[in-house]
């Protein structure tokens, strides 16, 4: 007589509203359709858009949900044949990542006119957008349902996951945000932030041949390791804003820097940022994602008679994210990337992780379901 089968589930961290804690769930296994696949997650990473998600900080969000928007992991089952860029089909077992952004529709104005799919109204974003009624749609999860359409990314050869995950949101978001302040060689560049994206654009504006490189934050271990990122020089958040300003300016010949990069969240960084940049400068503001409030600016003393130029940056899209594992394959051994890492977490731990993430008691954290 035929035993019966016990339905394949996955096991998840639930977040089921803001500020509550977060739940250990089974969720159903999907129905894969033809160019879907599972992906089994080694790693998936705990960053501030989580602690904001956790604190009902974005607009939208279709609570419960499984949070995790970047994450890495082997395929475990695919249906039919999914193609990378080149063409070259995927298998199970392979190791890739993917663009959390899904459901850019290719057809509005934003993506057709002005070419920003970031803006895009119907964009979803796994482990934020989606909720557990959609099904398993985030990273901290054992398996990952990856929808027909989603864009993967095989982890070349010779890239330690650990290295990729270290770099995360961080690392993509910097790519972006790089892009935009157009750093070039022998810029001179401040970030302001100390956390996973100002670490990574810290090291970015170092592989780009900037000089100096100034990296302003808190606390003392996070501009420590800035400094193995690639900072030349640190200023932490005891010292007084004029003071740092005025460092700034010893470092670059009284002018300030060519270009600032934004990656603190508050918002009287920004006002900051203005302050550091030199006229006809630039700064990028890449740490806004959630509303912290209003900041009082000078329009006529910080930019206007400073003609600086102002760029904000929102997201991400697959050219990011293609350029930053490949970053990892041809230069991920130039600087210690994975030492950013300073602790990992299980799906139970869950709530300790955010703690930990938002106490800024870790420098990076990251679930690890197995």
């Amino acid at each position: 007589m035929a035993q019966p089968t016990t339905a394949k589930t996955v096991r998840a961290a639930v977040m089921t509203a803001p500020d509550a804690p977060l739940e250990l769930r089974e969720l159903p296994w999907p129905t894969l359709e033809p160019g879907a696949a599972m992906l089994r997650t080694l790693f998936s990473e705990v960053c501030g858009t989580d602690v904001h998600l956790h604190h009902g900080r974005l607009a939208g969000v279709p609570y419960p949900i499984v949070p995790g928007h970047v994450s890495v992991g082997y395929l475990a089952e695919i249906r039919g044949v999914i193609n990378d860029i080149d063409g070259k089909p995927f298998h199970e077992g392979d190791l890739v990542t993917f663009l959390d952004v899904h459901e850019t529709c290719g057809r509005c104005y934003e993506c057709l006119v002005t070419k920003q799919t970031t803006r895009c109204p119907k964009r979803k974003v796994y482990g934020i957008s989606y909720g557990v009624a959609d099904g398993p749609l985030g990273g901290w999860a054992d398996y990952i349902w990856m929808k027909p359409g989603v864009k993967l990314l095989r982890i070349p050869d010779g890239v330690d996951p650990v290295t990729f995950i270290a770099g995360g949101c961080g690392l993509v978001t910097s790519v972006h945000a790089i892009e935009r302040g157009e750093v070039r060689l022998g810029s001179s560049v401040a970030v302001l932030g100390a956390g996973p994206v100002g670490q990574a654009a810290i090291a970015l504006a170092k592989l780009s041949g900037a000089h100096p490189v100034i990296a302003i934050g808190a606390p003392l271990a996070r501009l420590a390791f800035a400094t193995k990122m690639g900072a030349t020089h640190t200023l932490g958040l005891e010292m007084p804003h004029d003071e740092r300003a005025a460092q700034v300016r010893a470092l670059t010949g009284g002018r300030g820097v060519d270009v600032v990069i934004e990656a603190a969240g508050d918002p009287s960084a920004v006002s900051q940022a203005l302050d550091l940049v030199r006229d006809g400068g630039r700064v990028v503001i890449a740490g806004q994602y959630t509303d912290g409030g209003d900041v009082s600016i000078n329009p006529h003393l910080q930019v206007n008679k400073k003609h600086v130029e102002i760029r904000g940056c929102w997201g991400c899209d697959f050219s990011h994210v293609y350029r930053a594992v490949r970053l990892l394959a041809e230069q991920g051994s130039a600087l210690p990337w994975g030492e950013a890492i300073t602790a990992r977490f299980g799906l139970e731990k869950a709530n300790e992780a955010l703690a930990a993430v938002e106490s800024r008691s870790v420098i990076k954290a990251v679930i690890a379901p197995a």
